[in-house]
């Protein structure tokens, strides 16, 4: 078990025995009607299963691998969208924020903030998004061991925030891939509830030389074994078209294998429960 489960957002809890809840959406807001469709789409999908889903969507892309990579609508637009995103299916939404004085500016839009996996030790941005006082979704670094997780943590909680949750998305494996140790979940759980990344685990850093690659065809076996050692949760992005993606177009799942993954990781949750003492 994680140590401690919380409310990512009224009636909807993470770890400490819940069932496991599903981060969804595209990777980055292409145009207000494009996340609104995204959002409508992901809510079908969470009626249709039943399963507790949080709504995720960039407004900012700050670390694509060259500089022609698309970014996004920016802090603006990007929240105006995401605000609207709410508004229209009730569902809870989260977002990335790149710089500390970004933080307060999203928690008054969104439920929980999360922060990428290349800044998961830059203590302002972590004591920044823990002071706005919503959960903290810290994604695990590709550099860093899943021990060292515990001091990001403990920086978010340094504010008074308790609310934290860890996302395992690989880990550097040599140039251009990424690998997953299924070792580090019980050891990230430890301090916080974990969720597995899904899509980004799969992603080839560098790999097409100006973007990076993915091999999306291994996703429901690692997503599969992630559900059976019993995370609590999973991260996963979804397009309606992926390979026209404006980013992640190699990793991003389509609306269709989205539903046959959810039905996968609802049955493997299933098995496990009943076998638990």
């Amino acid at each position: 078990m994680s140590v401690h489960g919380f409310d990512l957002a009224p009636g909807l809890r993470i770890g400490g025995g819940a069932r496991p809840v599903y981060l969804l959406g595209p990777c980055v807001i292409e145009s207000r009607d494009f996340v609104l469709e995204a959002a409508g789409r992901v809510r079908e999908v969470a009626d249709r299963h039943g399963v507790p889903v949080v709504f995720k969507a960039s407004f900012d892309k700050a670390n694509r691998s060259a500089e022609a990579g698309f970014r996004g609508l920016g802090e603006e637009a990007g929240l105006e969208a995401l605000a609207e995103v709410r508004r229209a299916t009730g569902l809870p939404v989260m977002t990335d924020v790149h710089l500390p004085e970004q933080a307060a500016r999203a928690a008054s839009v969104v439920d929980v903030l999360q922060v990428p996996a290349f800044l998961c030790r830059q203590t302002d941005l972590l004591h920044a998004c823990g002071a706005t006082g919503l959960p903290v979704n810290v994604k695990k670094g590709q550099f860093l061991a899943p021990e060292d997780t515990a001091h990001a943590v403990e920086k978010v909680a340094a504010t008074g925030n308790r609310r934290v949750l860890l996302t395992e998305r690989g880990t550097s494996f040599g140039y251009h891939n990424l690998v997953v140790d299924f070792r580090g979940l019980p050891v990230m759980r430890r301090f916080a509830p974990v969720v597995f990344d899904c899509t980004h685990s799969l992603q080839l850093p560098g790999g097409l030389g100006h973007a990076t690659g993915g091999a999306r065809e291994f996703h429901p076996y690692l997503a599969r074994a992630a559900a059976a050692a019993g995370v609590d949760g999973f991260f996963i992005e979804v397009h309606p078209d992926p390979p026209r993606a404006l980013s992640d177009a190699t990793t991003q799942l389509g609306f269709d294998e989205l539903d046959r993954l959810i039905g996968q990781l609802e049955a493997v949750t299933a098995v496990l429960r009943e076998a638990a003492p």
